[in-house]
């Protein structure tokens, strides 16, 4: 029996998964969301960097490519199983969106309170340091949602349940 199938017995308590599986699919699915934030992140506060863009657009573009790169990376094993995009979709907003929605207001917020970070050229140590101690911390600040989501068969829960059931699982 996997780790969701066996945090999401009906009639089950959940006080068994206050420790080490729910933690554990917890973390990955908030190294998940984290790995597709912070392709969109680097990306956006690289091309708004490079080419001069103001803070308020930099964050914007981060933003808008953060989500993108975080439900892609939901959205296409659920499609490569055989699920409809019309079933993917709802799938991937709801298991995606809370996380990365945490992840990039703590992370844009960082990059914005550092001094000189957003404004520092891509050559420099204060731009990559910040950016990724503030994507550290991103992940952390979303850890306790994905793992409350998780626990209440929510979120992270609910993808993984899909993948690989294809067209008859929908």
């Amino acid at each position: 029996m996997s780790a969701i199938e066996h945090a999401h017995q009906p009639g089950e308590s959940s006080a068994p998964h206050a420790g080490g599986s729910l933690n554990r699919l917890a973390f990955s699915a908030t190294a998940h969301c984290l790995t597709g934030c912070a392709i969109g992140e680097v990306l956006g506060m690289v091309i708004g960097t490079a080419v001069g863009l103001a803070n308020g657009a930099t964050v914007a573009i981060s933003v808008l490519l953060a989500f993108v790169f975080g439900y892609s990376l939901t959205s296409l094993p659920l499609l490569r199983s055989g699920l409809a995009l019309s079933a993917v979709v709802p799938l991937a907003l709801a298991s995606d969106t809370i996380s990365i929605a945490i992840m990039e207001i703590v992370d844009n917020t960082l990059m914005l309170l550092i001094p000189g970070a957003i404004d520092a050229s891509l050559d420099e140590l204060l731009f990559w340091g910040s950016l990724a101690l503030s994507l550290l911390v991103a992940g952390a600040a979303a850890f306790p949602a994905n793992r409350w989501l998780i626990a209440r068969g929510r979120g992270h829960a609910v993808v993984h349940g899909r993948h690989g059931a294809g067209p008859a699982g929908a």
